[in-house]
């Protein structure tokens, strides 16, 4: 059955959210994934979606980002709806889905250099540094990114959050793989993310801690808290 939600509220600032969704709805193959999915988000907020393989915690990030039109709905950034490809809302956040994103024939350094120029940004050696040091990663930032463990893949991924700064993260899964010390950097990084100001949706199928507000999906209506 889709998943239907009243809709959330983190709007954490002056003059309403920066993020708002309302009213979203998606199909696949002619069946309802989710519908009249809301929420709004404002800097500091973070909302976590929660729910089962299959209750469309994936497909709605993807719609959120961009990537995919939603069936019903809107998502709107500072006010204007956005679009596929809309440039100031992709310079303003980071999408991490299941898949690393990573070329696993570049070292760990090569891969954050990759993504900053991609950002139209060139950090210095330390900076890079840095950044996979915030994950534990510093020691293998040279290494063949292909002779790494899938945990430490995850993380060289993570890295690039801490290297190339986005308003707006959309992380799906972000520590599938990854073990418990790394996973206290995490939430570290994300603590100081949302502490300067940053906003996160975070699918997961456990409650990460630092608050924020929950939307469950899954075959019975989502309790919103």
């Amino acid at each position: 059955m889709p998943t239907r939600s009243s809709g959330l509220s983190c709007d954490g600032i002056a003059g309403g959210p920066a993020l708002r969704a309302s009213e979203l709805a998606f199909s696949r193959a002619g069946r309802p994934v989710f519908t009249g999915i809301g929420l709004a988000l404002g800097a500091g907020g973070l909302v976590q979606v929660l729910g089962p393989n299959g209750s469309g915690k994936s497909t709605l990030l993807r719609v959120l980002s961009g990537l995919l039109p939603p069936a019903e709905g809107t998502v709107s950034w500072h006010g204007r709806t956005v679009r596929a490809g809309d440039p100031a809302y992709l310079q303003s956040l980071a999408y991490l889905g299941h898949a690393d994103g990573i070329d696993t024939d570049l070292s760990a350094a090569e891969n954050l250099r990759f993504a900053a120029r991609l950002a139209g940004l060139q950090p210095p050696p330390h900076a890079v540094h840095a950044a996979l040091a915030r994950l534990g990663m510093e020691r293998a930032m040279q290494v063949p990114v292909r002779t790494l463990s899938q945990g430490q893949r995850r993380r060289v991924a993570l890295a690039r959050l801490a290297l190339v700064r986005r308003t707006l993260w959309l992380l799906d899964e972000p520590l599938t793989s990854v073990d418990d010390q790394s996973a206290s950097r995490f939430h570290d990084l994300l603590d100081a993310h949302l502490g300067d100001g940053g906003m996160a949706v975070i699918a997961t199928h456990r409650l990460l801690p630092g608050g924020g507000e929950v939307l469950e999906l899954g075959a019975t209506a989502p309790a919103s808290r």
